[in-house]
């Protein structure tokens, strides 16, 4: 089993590719291109953390995607969420939803969360904190993110459109 994480992916919200100036003529593209490169690397056996903004639909439309994505999915509440709130939705689909997640690799320590923090558990002990929600933004939005230290966002802007392992991320922090 391994594990990766991801955010923002906005699956079903149009407006996304404007907003991000997203290279896809449609949102049904974009949609199907990362359901590919999710599916190519997400094994069934592997576990997944989303950290928000995941999908913009119904109910029922969400559980259709979540069914075609490889993994144990675990949600981090995003801002734009809102299919939570739609009865439909089966969220058994999910192992489970938080707005905050603390877990142990490898004896390190990851902090999962939507939003990017400037301050975490353990941050000077060694700590990793995950995030998404600023999408490809860089410090010219939010100069705060220059120096969050062993922290990086998992949003699939800044990640080619696809899942990124545990391992990937620890190879970002050393460098």
């Amino acid at each position: 089993m391994s594990i990766y994480f991801t955010a923002d992916t906005h699956f079903y919200h149009k407006n996304i590719i404007k907003y991000e100036d997203r290279p896809f003529n449609s949102i049904e593209e974009i949609n199907e291109v990362m359901i590919k490169k999710w599916n190519v690397k997400v094994k069934p056996t592997d576990n997944i953390y989303i950290l928000g903004d995941f999908i913009f639909s119904d109910g029922h439309t969400a559980n259709q995607l979540v069914k075609r994505l490889n993994g144990k999915k675990f949600l981090i509440k995003g801002n734009h969420d809102s299919f939570l709130r739609d009865n439909n939705f089966d969220r058994s689909l999910l192992g489970w939803v938080k707005d905050y997640y603390l877990f142990k690799d490898n004896n390190i320590k990851y902090i999962l969360m939507h939003y990017p923090l400037a301050v975490w558990d353990c941050k000077h002990y060694g700590s990793i904190h995950l995030y998404g929600h600023v999408h490809s933004n860089k410090d010219n939005h939010h100069p705060l993110l220059m120096d969050l230290g062993k922290a990086y966002n998992v949003g699939v802007d800044v990640n080619n459109y696809e899942p990124v392992s545990v391992n990937e991320i620890l190879e970002m922090v050393r460098r």
